[in-house]
C-alpha cells in the first residue's frame, strides 16, 4: 500500500516537473516561486526581478537586462529558451524566437546578415532540446520504472 502511494506521489511529480518545463512564465506576473521554477533562475535573480519589478513592469527584454543585475544577452536567450517571457515575448537572440525571424528576410533584405547566424543558433537551440527530451526521457523512465515495481510488488506477495 505505502509503496503503491509512494509511486503515485513520484508519477504525479515527474508529471508536474514535464508540465513546467514546457510552460511559459512571464516575468512581470511570476510569483518568486515560478521565477525559480524557470531553468537558470535562482533565488538571488528571482528575488532581484521582484525587487526590479516593484518599480513597474518590465517593458521589454532590454528593460529586465537594464534593471536586473546578471541578466545580460547570453542570459536572455537562454532563459527564454527555457520558457521565460517579458510581456508574452520570447527574447529575440533566443532559439524560440527564430521562426518569426526566418520569415522576414523574404519581406526584407535586411535580415539576411540575421539569417546567416542561425544555423549556429539552430545547432545550440537543438542540441539544447535534444538534452531537455533527454532528461525528461530519463526522468518518465524512472517514474515508470518505480510505478512498474510498485505494481509488481503487490503481486509478489
Amino acid at each position: 500500500m505505502m509503496k503503491k502511494l509512494i509511486a503515485a506521489v513520484t508519477m504525479f511529480a515527474a508529471m508536474l516537473y514535464a508540465a513546467a518545463s514546457f510552460a511559459a512564465v512571464d516575468v512581470n506576473s511570476a510569483t518568486a516561486a515560478e521565477l525559480d521554477a524557470v531553468k537558470g533562475i535562482g533565488p538571488s535573480i528571482s528575488a532581484k526581478i521582484v525587487e526590479a519589478r516593484k518599480a513597474g513592469n518590465f517593458k521589454d527584454w532590454a528593460d529586465l537586462e537594464s534593471r536586473v543585475s546578471g541578466i545580460k544577452d547570453k542570459k536572455s536567450a537562454a532563459l527564454s529558451t527555457a520558457g521565460l517571457t517579458v510581456n508574452g515575448a520570447a527574447y529575440a537572440g533566443a532559439p524560440a524566437a527564430k521562426p518569426a525571424a526566418k520569415a522576414a528576410p523574404a519581406a526584407t533584405t535586411a535580415a539576411a546578415p540575421a539569417a546567416k547566424a542561425d544555423p549556429k543558433a539552430d545547432a545550440k537551440a537543438k542540441a539544447a532540446a535534444d538534452k531537455q527530451a533527454k532528461a525528461d526521457a530519463k526522468a518518465k523512465a524512472k517514474a515508470d520504472k518505480a510505478a512498474a515495481k510498485a505494481a509488481a510488488a503487490p503481486a509478489a506477495k
